[in-house]
């Protein structure tokens, strides 16, 4: 949710628009880290988190992050972009038209595979600026596990790749560093963590809660119907540069 509403803040303030979707993208992975800190802690506390997950995935997902890293020094704005439709555009068809039939198997994969779907759950997340919840989540549905497993687990992979997405934007803006806005290391903007992440921090855990709460649809409906808005929105951007 971070990245549609940085990428309007950003055009307000006049961001140059060739860096403005780099910039929202690093400065989302750089708030969302103490979001997804406690995030983890609050669900892990239900002992709901997939422990083999986690440790299969870490090392993958943090060399994804850095290839998606790699990626924002060179690649152009319309890259990250495209990446924000094509992937927003998958999770919301699966979470608004998806049934409980639409399974791959019954037991995650093995090691290798496993690894391979983590270097790409980090790469993702790097691009689009998550943490990568949607993205592990409907991965793991496609597998059997609950929604709220699924959640949980997503909370925990998304510690290593904003700490790892954070580092590599920040490095990778400063040759563009002249376009940055005032008090910005690289493609992360310290005004923007400082305004937003402590207040995404604090309710992370309400939102814990609540998703433990909530029917598996409305989760569905809800988080799938934002990002068909949000795709829409980068969809209009692609098309009228400088909107």
């Amino acid at each position: 949710m971070i990245v549609p509403v940085l990428f309007e803040l950003f055009r307000m303030y006049q961001v140059p628009d060739a860096v403005r979707m780099q910039l929202c993208v690093g400065t989302s992975l750089a708030i969302i880290i103490p979001t997804a800190w406690r995030s983890c802690r609050a669900h892990a506390a239900r002992g709901l988190v997939i422990p083999e997950v986690l440790r299969l995935w870490t090392v993958p997902v943090i060399l994804g992050v850095a290839a998606g890293s790699l990626l924002a020094a060179v690649a152009p704005a319309g890259v990250f972009k495209i990446a924000f439709v094509a992937i927003a555009g998958l999770i919301s068809t699966k979470l608004l038209l998806g049934r409980e039939s639409w399974i791959i198997a019954s037991e995650l994969p093995g090691r290798a595979a496993m690894r391979g779907y983590g270097f790409v759950m980090g790469l993702a997340s790097s691009l689009m600026g998550i943490s990568g919840g949607s993205l592990v989540t409907m991965f793991l549905t496609l597998y059997r596990k609950t929604i709220h497993e699924a959640v949980a687990t997503a909370s925990g992979i998304g510690v290593p790749i904003t700490i790892a997405g954070t580092l590599g934007y920040a490095l990778a803006g400063l040759p563009h560093q002249s376009q940055m806005p005032p008090l910005s290391i690289g493609f992360v903007s310290i005004i923007g963590v400082v305004m937003i992440a402590p207040i995404s921090s604090y309710v992370a855990p309400l939102g814990a809660r609540l998703a433990h709460r909530l029917p598996r649809r409305v989760l569905e409906i809800a988080f799938g119907s934002f990002l068909l808005l949000a795709s829409a929105r980068f969809l209009v951007s692609l098309l009228y540069p400088g909107t």
